[in-house]
């Protein structure tokens, strides 16, 4: 299920030009398509903590596979821009209210290591990730861009059909009968969900502008698309291992500064890459930008799930993952209009590292001072 939910969230990066081919958009319009994937992401997250407060995550989840076979069927058959808008972000709120659900489920089946569990259910959203560049070169050499969401919306609704009968046969935890005040959680958990907002989603944000304009800065230091492709698939791929091992290492060390010392090395990532050219160089840094960002999800999740109470973890989870996602997803919609007003790639990455230098310094003060949580409010 996390497979599919994913695709849709990052299947929009490796379409960005041949949709661009299609219709003639703008970087603009392009950037508009793929943030609205990701602010459909983020507007259902507090609605969904709202909800699981009366229903239980198996519902929700079913829920999630119906939005998303609907709505990627909706944009699969657009015929203008202006739908082709609305159905991106009909796609992305599925996913918001999937990860709001399915989560805080994970860390409840697996209370002794949620790292781990979480770490291997990021691993098969990686996976989605690591398939798109390729499912979709697949896809234009049969149809068009329109072949891969008509594929995705037949393998949605199979899958949410099939998730259906394994959740009748399954024994779900009762944890979450106990969370049933949404706003007592959130005003009593909000230091560590402010602090994992302001850490994963300002760095997500950079993130999210990246990965999508990737294949079209290669192209701006002579990297053929095809092989963009090929790059971005890289960074992507080095997300499998990232997952598996972060989580692990999530259960094991302090969480502040393991997430800090990810933001660093993302960081270093950034600034650096204007300064690198030529295929294999570009492929090396792509694989351990990949690497570095995606540590970085198992860790705030860990930190997260790993220590909220039982009566406050889904909707204060929920707080955090609409929060993050809303910083989150206006990164490709600046650096579409940066692109639009003239602005070179390297001076946008400069920029991009210059934010992140200052989160970075502004979290390790407050770190120093003792005042950022370890863990959640008992």
């Amino acid at each position: 299920m996390i497979f599919l939910i994913n695709l849709a969230r990052v299947v929009f990066a490796p379409l960005i030009e041949p949709i661009r081919a299609a219709t003639g958009a703008s970087d603009a319009t392009l950037g508009l398509l793929a943030t609205l994937v990701w602010a459909g992401s983020a507007v259902p997250r507090l609605p969904t903590g709202l909800l699981l407060t009366r229903v239980s995550r198996v519902r929700a989840i079913f829920a999630s596979g119906v939005v998303l076979t609907l709505g990627t069927a909706f944009t699969a058959l657009t015929t203008s821009p202006t739908p082709l808008l609305v159905g991106a972000f009909v796609m992305g709120t599925a996913s918001g209210v999937y990860f709001t659900a399915a989560n805080p489920l994970i860390s409840e089946l697996f209370p002794e290591s949620p790292g781990r569990a979480l770490g291997q259910h990021g691993v098969a959203s990686q996976l989605a990730a690591v398939a798109a560049p390729g499912i979709v070169t697949a896809a234009l050499a049969v149809g068009d861009w329109r072949t891969t969401l008509v594929s995705l919306a037949v393998a949605a609704a199979l899958m949410t059909a099939l998730f259906t009968l394994v959740a009748r046969r399954t024994d779900v935890p009762d944890a979450g009968q106990r969370d049933t005040d949404f706003l007592a959680a959130v005003r009593t958990q909000w230091p560590i969900v402010l602090t994992a907002v302001a850490t994963l989603g300002l760095t997500t944000m950079v993130w999210n502008g990246l990965f999508n304009f990737y294949v079209t800065y290669l192209g701006t230091v002579d990297i053929a698309a095809r092989a963009g492709r090929t790059l971005l698939q890289v960074m992507f791929a080095a997300g499998v291992p990232a997952f598996y091992l972060s989580g692990r290492l999530a259960d094991r060390l302090p969480a502040v500064p393991y997430m800090l010392a990810i933001l660093a090395a993302f960081t270093g990532c950034i600034l650096f890459l204007p300064a690198v050219s030529g295929f294999w160089p570009l492929a090396a840094l792509s694989g351990v930008t990949g690497y570095v960002i995606h540590s970085i999800f198992p860790a705030v999740d860990t930190y997260l799930l790993g220590s909220l109470p039982d009566h406050h973890r889904a909707s204060a989870y929920s707080a955090y993952g609409a929060g993050m996602m809303l910083l989150q997803a206006p990164g490709s919609l600046v650096v579409g209009l940066l692109r639009d007003a003239g602005v070179p790639f390297a001076t946008i990455f400069q920029w991009m590292g210059g934010g992140l230098v200052a989160l970075l310094a502004v979290l390790l003060v407050l770190h120093a001072d003792g005042r950022l949580p370890e863990t959640a409010r008992a």
